[in-house]
């Protein structure tokens, strides 16, 4: 009679466990069918390519309205002769020069081929006209005490560089996602030949210029 007791103990067990495992498979096999049609719902391969129905607002500009009063300034023969905008580089140091002095002593200066002391990006066609449009529309506004362009970084050519300080005043960019406000070169690549005709283009495009005053143009001279 006990044993019987104990083989019906033992064999509902067996069947508490049998089913536990059971329920246990069930649930991972359910587990796995929503991942698998989670994932066969995500899209595979790059990312899509859109294609623009307008061009950005600031090459429509010079096309309508920069490029005719250019050539009437400057008496062009032709509207090939008007000058544009190449590309745009955009250039970053790392920061650990400062932290690290030594970092600069080359051959003496401790510099070897490839090391990584910054970043640059070159921007051409439509992200070089979007990036141009929310430099003079919305990020140099942004900067603190903003008292124009300094007109001095163009280089005999037509081409125009200014310095930035601060990252930060693209809006793009999260604050609360950087390790550290860095500086960065933009450099504005033109076809002008000589600085009147580049700044005349970049003061079309919305550059802000900084104006001389009295002062600045005395001691100019």
């Amino acid at each position: 009679m006990a044993n019987d007791e104990e083989d019906a103990g033992a064999k509902a067990a067996n069947d508490e466990a049998a089913a536990a495992k059971k329920k246990e498979r069930a649930e991972k096999a359910k587990a796995k069918g929503e991942a698998n049609k989670k994932k066969a719902a995500e899209p595979a391969g790059p990312a899509p390519t859109y294609k623009r129905d307008q061009p950005p607002r600031l090459k429509a500009s010079y096309d309508k309205t920069i490029r005719p009063a250019m050539m009437k300034e400057f008496s062009y023969n032709s509207i090939m002769q008007v000058p544009r905008v190449l590309k745009v580089s955009v250039n970053m140091g790392l920061g650990k020069a400062k932290d690290e002095p030594k970092m600069i002593d080359i051959a003496v200066f401790k510099l070897r081929k490839g090391q990584k002391i910054g970043v640059m990006v070159t921007l051409r066609r439509e992200r070089m006209w979007e990036f141009l449009d929310r430099l003079v529309s919305v990020a140099l506004p942004r900067v603190r005490d903003f008292r124009g362009v300094s007109p001095r970084g163009f280089d005999g050519r037509g081409n125009f560089t200014m310095g930035i300080r601060e990252q930060i005043i693209f809006p793009e960019i999260e604050y609360d996602k950087i390790d550290s406000v860095k500086g960065m070169n933009i450099s504005i690549v033109t076809t002008a030949e000589t600085d009147a005709e580049g700044r005349a283009l970049l003061v079309h495009l919305g550059m802000p210029f900084r104006q001389a005053t009295p002062a600045t143009a005395g001691a100019a001279q």
